[in-house]
């Protein structure tokens, strides 16, 4: 595989593993990805703000963020697909008389509506990032791309069935991500995609979670990692090798993109 490709690289479980670390193979394959030529990019859920310091250790400057509300090719942004303020008042309303925290997030900060609570700090700290969430209720009159719900597995669904104008992902025991209804990164992806042009067969992706099954079926290339969620690796034409075990080397190694 000698032409022009795109890869796009999930960041949790995939770029990284459990401890938030990077693999000495990964970088190197992502540097040789460079090299040769290819587009590299990344697309997460993530805030751009959450990822600045990988971004810049790798060199990478086109991505997907906020699962695809977000997106950015080589350093300026092409898409933003703000939250419908009018819902999420009436979802913070409902929160607030269920005792669940808010956190308010747009491109460069984030924001919640409670001065602290243990399930926004155990959260945003499996994370690993250097930030947590100011507390600022009246944030939500900001532009806002996703927004942070903190409820136990289960509580999320009333607020699914009361909320079309979102879509609801769980991502930690005790956080659920709101996004835009018929948002995900393989929307976002389309976008640097319709931009760039490069066809289909020439377009590759990682990802291991459930916020990572539109592109992994979208994408023609898909990897799931080994340590990947069971119905990611259902979503992906291709299983590697887990983060740890130098999955995204080998994934590409399989494609002879490397």
């Amino acid at each position: 595989m000698n032409q022009k490709h795109i890869i796009f690289f999930d960041i949790d479980g995939t770029l990284l593993d459990q401890d938030k670390q990077l693999p000495k193979s990964t970088k190197q394959a992502i540097a040789t990805l460079k090299k040769e030529g290819h587009e590299v990019a990344i697309a997460t859920g993530r805030a751009p703000f959450m990822f600045r310091e990988l971004r810049e250790e790798l060199g990478i400057d086109t991505y997907v963020s906020y699962n695809g509300q977000y997106v950015v090719l080589r350093g300026e942004v092409i898409f933003k697909n703000p939250l419908n303020k009018v819902a999420l008042d009436g979802l913070t309303d409902l929160a607030v008389s269920n005792n669940h925290p808010v956190v308010y997030m747009d491109h460069e900060d984030m924001k919640a509506n409670v001065p602290e609570h243990e399930y926004i700090h155990e959260s945003i700290a499996s994370l690993k990032i250097d930030k947590l969430p100011g507390h600022d209720p009246n944030y939500k009159d900001r532009v806002l791309y996703q927004a942070l719900l903190f409820c136990e597995k289960g509580e999320e669904q009333p607020y699914q069935n009361k909320f079309d104008e979102f879509e609801f992902t769980r991502w930690h025991p005790f956080s659920v991500d709101i996004i835009p209804a018929g948002g995900s990164k393989a929307e976002g992806i389309e976008k640097i995609i319709e931009q760039l042009g490069i066809p289909k067969e020439n377009q590759v992706a990682f990802g291991d979670a459930l916020n990572d099954l539109e592109m992994l079926n979208q994408i023609e290339h898909s990897f799931a990692m080994g340590n990947g969620h069971e119905l990611a690796k259902k979503a992906a034409r291709y299983v590697t090798n887990s983060v740890e075990d130098d999955g995204i080397y080998h994934g590409l190694k399989s494609i002879s993109l490397i």
